[in-house]
């Protein structure tokens, strides 16, 4: 569903009420672009030369799962292996980016559209991977809907190690320098879903998946 007119009219009222033009002038965009090219970053955390091992490490201390195949070709073998192991049926739903893989020689039905409520598993790629938190970065899109990653209770998702960057600032900075402009949704996933309201206990998958299994991919 594109909501972008709903959005600029909400936006446009906004506006309106303090008394400012219902579209945003040329001069207040520079001045925001000039704010963002010229700002200085804040202290950084020491997170080792290796992104791909504190990728790793972060990404195990937040309760995700990991594999690791040589190329895209392997990931549908490494998914119906995780997917035996869990003892959940390989049917699945995922992202359009991935239609190319071959699913089927691995035993893996996947249907590419966004889900619904009977879909137990969503397969994703990601935009890159921030080794710092072992966040996923995920940018939505036509064919990367962002309910792939929220909505089934198992979410696998396909890193290229290539795109693990250091820390959150680095993943803007890439999808600045890659798209100039984020989408209508950019989401970091740092693990399974997970609130600890009642009595302080840690419960997963609360708001979404209740398991995150990464898939990291050595060469692209």
């Amino acid at each position: 569903m594109d909501t972008s007119a709903a959005r600029q009219a909400i936006f446009s009222r906004i506006r309106q009420a303090k008394n400012r033009p219902s579209e945003t002038a040329q001069s207040e965009l520079d001045k925001v672009q000039s704010y963002l090219d010229h700002h200085e970053g804040g202290p950084r955390p020491d997170i080792g030369s290796d992104l791909t091992e504190r990728f790793r490490q972060q990404a195990l201390r937040t309760s995700q799962t990991l594999d690791e195949v040589a190329t895209l070709a392997d990931v549908p073998q490494a998914v119906a292996r995780y997917l035996d192991g869990m003892g959940i049926p390989k049917t699945a739903i995922g992202w359009e980016t991935l239609a190319a893989l071959p699913w089927q020689q691995a035993g893996v039905d996947v249907a590419f559209r966004p889900p619904v409520n009977e879909d137990m598993v969503g397969i994703t790629g990601c935009f890159c991977a921030v080794a710092e938190t072992g966040t996923l970065m995920l940018l939505s899109g036509a064919a990367t809907f962002a309910s792939a990653a929220l909505l089934p209770e198992t979410h696998i998702a396909i890193v290229p190690i290539a795109r693990i960057v250091g820390a959150i600032e680095d993943g803007f900075a890439l999808a600045k320098a890659e798209r100039g402009s984020l989408p209508r949704a950019s989401n970091f996933i740092s693990g399974p879903s997970r609130t600890g309201d009642i009595e302080q206990t840690i419960v997963l998958g609360a708001h979404g998946p209740y398991r995150v299994h990464v898939i990291l991919v050595r060469d692209i």
